[in-house]
């Protein structure tokens, strides 16, 4: 009997580790292509190897047999997706004219802060109960903006246009900070209507947002990703005013008792 069940639930995990390995697949392939110059597929990939990464998890979920397996394997197919895949695509198109020290650090910087971020995540998800949000930016978010602007920028200029390379570079700092950061981020939404009216208003705008990436790419991808980020920043220093100002009423009242 045990047996059997043993049986049944590898075959179960077959399926999200699938979508992991497919995750991984498609992150290599766009090292590949950035190697060769062809920016603009590789990016198309990594958007891909993102839903990959959105769909194992929930698929786990689904099939109720979420592993520490399956978090380890994640986590290092993400490595080469949205860790490996935006260095190097630092260092092949917007260091140029920058010294040999320079072009490697900027490049370093989503390899370091990515797996920095990697790590905390696994730590939190063995220890904490499960969460509607991550702490800090999540490494497939940083990657796919990084992306979005990249095809944003050679949807507008044509052939050869990625971006300026300054404004990359700052962003790609940016988008290293906010992964260590202490700021929530919201998960995507579960695949189902019964969760509630904040997750089928959040799965709603996420299926629009993915119709409206197949019929324009960059043009909406990159305000999504920045109004994602924008507005949950926001939201965050709203939060942490009103905590400030509840903690240092309560001190006020305590004092006043005192």
């Amino acid at each position: 009997m045990k047996n059997r069940i043993h049986k049944r639930k590898l075959k179960k995990q077959f399926f999200p580790n699938i979508l992991t390995i497919l995750n991984m697949f498609l992150g290599f392939i766009a090292i590949g292509l950035i190697m060769k110059g062809e920016y603009y597929n590789a990016g198309i990939l990594v958007l891909f190897a993102g839903l990959m990464d959105i769909f194992d998890g929930k698929m786990a979920r689904i099939l109720g047999i979420s592993s520490k397996f399956g978090l380890e394997f994640d986590s290092l197919a993400d490595t080469v997706s949205f860790c490996v895949v935006p260095s190097v695509l630092v260092y092949t198109l917007y260091v140029d004219g920058l010294s040999p020290l320079l072009g490697v650090i900027f490049s370093f910087i989503p390899l370091l802060f990515g797996t920095i971020r990697l790590a905390k995540y696994n730590l939190e998800a063995a220890t904490d109960v499960p969460k509607n949000y991550f702490i800090g930016l999540s490494t497939p978010i940083a990657t796919v903006t990084l992306c979005a602007y990249m095809l944003f920028n050679n949807q507008i200029g044509g052939a050869d246009q990625y971006g300026d390379p300054r404004t990359a570079l700052v962003l790609v700092v940016i988008l290293g900070v906010l992964m260590v950061s202490p700021i929530h981020f919201p998960k995507a939404p579960l695949i189902t209507f019964k969760s509630g009216l904040t997750n089928s208003l959040l799965l709603i705008t996420f299926i629009f947002c993915a119709l409206a990436l197949v019929i324009w790419k960059g043009f909406v991808l990159l305000p999504i990703c920045m109004t994602y980020i924008i507005w949950n920043i926001g939201l965050w220093m709203i939060r942490s005013h009103h905590q400030s100002l509840k903690a240092r009423h309560l001190e006020e009242t305590n004092l006043m008792g005192d």
